[in-house]
């Protein structure tokens, strides 16, 4: 963080853009997309082990996994598969349904070889097929939707929509498929065992990715819902409800990892969010939190509902909704056609009948409700397929992929919860019912899995000892440590300041006083408020956004210019709408520091708390490493070296359009490591390298990149010395991108710095934090969590 004194030092920001303009970079260009596709540098190879910290016998999540000596292939073939009229089939659902019909019918031409096929356009199997080349032709009898597909089923028994004669004649909505399967390449099964006794192999990464499809295919065929390597059960045990007609369904990940000793494979808990099974309607009513039916948005609902499956009561046949009527159930109609013949041109006669009276008269079913509703089709834009609201039931197992509220999100992060001995037993019971030692693509290929967790050695840290104020040594325990009776090491000066309060509960006068008396005890000087900004309890029924910009026009009418900070007090602490408008428009559109609070229980660790933080943001420091104020860091303390750490983060569920943001921070002040500045850029959706460290204007010598900002920053609050050592801290990037960030972003920030000084070379580390994985550790023994450290 900054001290205020040093913001003279600073570059100039970036001008803050508009809220109302989006400014997105591309990605990485052509030439850094080719530099990263002929990589120049590779990951380095472990030098050894470390040895210092208490050792610890512990077990962890990983299953040893044994690949025999074998001479034997993969052989990866393509699958296309066509309707008899040639047109590529239209759901990824029916791929499964097909390759298994494959298998069962055409056995003896495949010549008995078990297929390993990723539910799209691609299977493997150990040795090669007859040929090259196959073609075959199979039957689906009742073409309907199944797991994560999306085949058009939408005209079954009872659907309005084409005649009930012709329905009648054709009981099966069968299909014809033809199957086309095509040589690849080949992948050598002695590519595991080569890696795994230290030897390079191309093929590593797809053969491990063979045995992951395994898995896959494993799942599917127990009815599970499949997430990318993670797999769920239909089984209400392992549902937990989130409110909102949302539920957290528990499942398994599981994939093979290479590790120091051999493959294993890792399974580990996972969750994910499914929409409530049942009715329609109650799930309409639960999502948009309405009494009844009559005051649902149906076109939110239209939108919430779009493409998920459902049943209807008086069959079992399952569709795929496409959309809802415009008009209610008793004022939709359709063309039904006559039973009586045909009429004089040889035409089958029809009549207009009403979706209602239709599923009343001619079914003789008794609808209670969905009269005044739309109807839900499920049928195509040119051939619409209707049915009553309260004849409908969503199937289980469906991702609700919409973003969670945040009360949503706390109640999924406490009902996930586990013990360490409730996440061995749940890890254990789903190795043994996945029965992976049956499946016969593993047993062909001679793969074994042990049941055993795998056990390994561990180090435990001592806790880094910590510098607080007035030269103060200060020693955490158990992770953990507090400030009570203790002072900051770079206090600030508190003068100008406001206080906003959202909350009818709060008692302002008592919040403000200990404030000023825990501050002073911590070192921190605070004046008292220049104002307190009560909300008008008229404004507490319009929306967020306008809550807050009614309190901003009282805010810039009494305060007579920018104060240092302001202080919010909320009205709710886990799921305020104030929250999210009140920081864009202090920290986008003005540029204050802002602190929310929720204040439920206000003693001296919640205020120390919040002071740290406050503290912070104004350019403060709480601690300092006892090694870093000696300075006495191995490397970083005898050289000048920039620490930078960088991520890029996405948009969440439900907001994947939106630009991805790329963050970089950097040190300042060395020897010291804990102070550092900001830098954000936007760039291409979904874009994981970071575009712009390196941004040359043509035909200019300037440099519009981060790196360059980081690298002057440094130079001028650190003594006017350029970093002869870089280390970078790089965040979320899977072992997949490795490459990519040594020869594109580590490209660019080299660039960066021969751009300042061409005869400039420091060093350079990149430390890949991933914490994103599946191993989980435990203790050999103990119902404990693993010590910190």
């Amino acid at each position: 963080m900054e001290s205020s004194d040093s913001r003279k030092d600073l570059p100039p920001p970036p001008a803050i853009i508009p809220a109302d303009v989006v400014k997105t970079e591309l990605g990485p260009t052509y030439e850094q997309t080719k530099k990263a596709a002929t990589p120049r540098r590779v990951p380095m190879a472990r030098r050894g082990y470390g040895a210092k910290g208490q050792r610890i016998q512990l077990l962890t999540n990983h299953f040893k996994v044994t690949v025999p000596k074998s001479n034997d292939h993969f052989y990866q073939y393509s699958v296309a598969l066509f309707y008899e009229d040639g047109h590529p089939t239209d759901g990824r659902g029916i791929g499964r349904k097909v390759m298994d019909k494959v298998q069962e019918t055409y056995d003896t031409e495949l010549e008995g070889k078990q297929l390993a096929y990723d539910g799209e356009k691609t299977l493997f199997t150990i040795g090669s097929l007859p040929h090259n080349k196959l073609e075959f032709t199979v039957v689906l009898e009742d073409v309907s939707l199944t797991r994560g597909g999306d085949n058009d089923s939408s005209r079954g028994n009872g659907s309005p929509s084409e005649s009930d004669q012709k329905r009648r004649k054709r009981p099966y909505h069968s299909k014809t498929i033809k199957v086309q399967i095509s040589y690849a390449t080949k992948i050598p099964v002695q590519a595991i065992a080569a890696v795994l006794q230290g030897q390079e192999s191309e093929h590593f990464q797809e053969a491990v990715r063979v045995l992951d499809i395994v898995l896959r295919q494993n799942a599917a065929r127990q009815g599970c819902l499949l997430v990318r390597q993670s797999f769920f059960h239909n089984n209400p045990r392992n549902f937990v409800d989130l409110g909102g007609g949302v539920m957290g369904c528990r499942g398994f990940h599981s994939s093979f990892r290479a590790a120091q000793d051999g493959l294993s494979l890792n399974i580990d808990v996972s969750t994910t969010m499914i929409v409530k099974p049942g009715p329609v309607v109650d799930f309409l009513i639960m999502n948009q939190n309405v009494r009844d039916p009559y005051h649902i948005d149906w076109t939110k609902a239209k939108r919430v509902l779009k493409n998920l499956r459902i049943k209807t009561n008086h069959s079992n046949t399952e569709y795929k909704i496409t959309g809802l009527t415009e008009k209610s159930c008793r004022e939709q109609t359709f063309s039904l056609n006559q039973r009586s013949g045909r009429d004089g041109d040889g035409e089958v006669p029809t009549i207009e009948v009403t979706v209602y009276d239709y599923f009343v008269n001619h079914r003789n079913m008794r609808l209670q409700y969905s009269a005044d509703f739309p109807c839900i089709n499920v049928g195509k834009p040119k051939r619409p397929s209707y049915f009553p609201l309260e004849l409908c039931n969503l199937v289980s197992l469906q991702r609700y992929t919409k973003a969670l509220s945040n009360l949503q999100r706390a109640s999924l992060v406490e009902k996930s919860r586990q013990k360490p001995q409730e996440r061995m037993r749940s890890l254990t019971d789903a190795l043994r019912s996945s029965n992976y030692d049956a499946d016969p693509m593993l047993r062909s290929s001679g793969i074994s899995i042990s049941a055993q967790f795998t056990q390994v050695e561990g180090r435990v840290l001592s806790a880094p000892r910590l510098k607080v104020g007035n030269g103060e040594d200060f020693f955490p325990r158990n992770g953990r440590w507090n400030f009570n009776n203790k002072k900051l090491v770079d206090p600030v000066k508190i003068e100008k300041w406001a206080i906003v309060n959202f909350s009818a509960r709060c008692d302002i006068r008592y919040l403000c006083n200990n404030l000023i008396k825990c501050g002073d005890m911590k070192g921190i000087s605070i004046s008292n408020p220049f104002e307190v900004f009560e909300e008008s309890p008229q404004f507490r029924r319009e929306s967020a956004p306008v809550r807050v910009e009614r309190m901003f026009e009282a805010i810039k009418s009494k305060l007579p210019g920018p104060p240092q900070f302001l202080l919010c007090i909320l009205p709710e602490r886990k799921n305020s709408d104030i929250y999210g408008p009140w920081k864009r428009k202090n920290l986008s559109d003005v540029g204050i520091v802002t602190q929310c609070i929720a204040p439920t229980k206000v003693n001296d660790q919640y205020l120390t708390n919040v002071l740290l933080k406050i503290n912070a943001k104004l350019g403060g420091m709480n601690s300092l490493l006892s090694i870093e104020h000696a300075p006495s860091i191995p490397l970083v303390s005898k050289l000048p070296t920039l620490i930078l750490g960088m991520d890029v983060s996405h948009g969440s569920p439900g907001h994947s359009d939106v630009p991805s943001i790329a963050a970089v921070v950097s040190s300042r002040h060395w020897p010291l490591i804990s102070r550092y500045r900001a830098s954000v850029r936007t760039q291409s959706q979904k874009v994981e390298m970071i575009a712009n460290l390196f941004k040359p204007v043509a035909g200019t010598r300037e440099d519009q990149g981060i790196i360059r900002e980081s690298l002057l920053d440094f130079y001028s609050s650190s003594g006017k010395r350029k970093p002869d050592q870089i280390i970078i801290f790089r965040d979320g990037v899977s072992e997949s991108q490795f490459i990519q960030v040594l020869n594109i972003e580590l490209e660019q920030i080299i660039e960066a710095c021969k751009f300042l000084d061409e005869n400039w070379c420091p060093k350079f580390m990149v430390i890949v934090a991933q914490k994103n994985h599946h191993t989980k550790f435990f203790q050999s023994g103990s119902p404990d969590n693993v010590p910190p450290g």
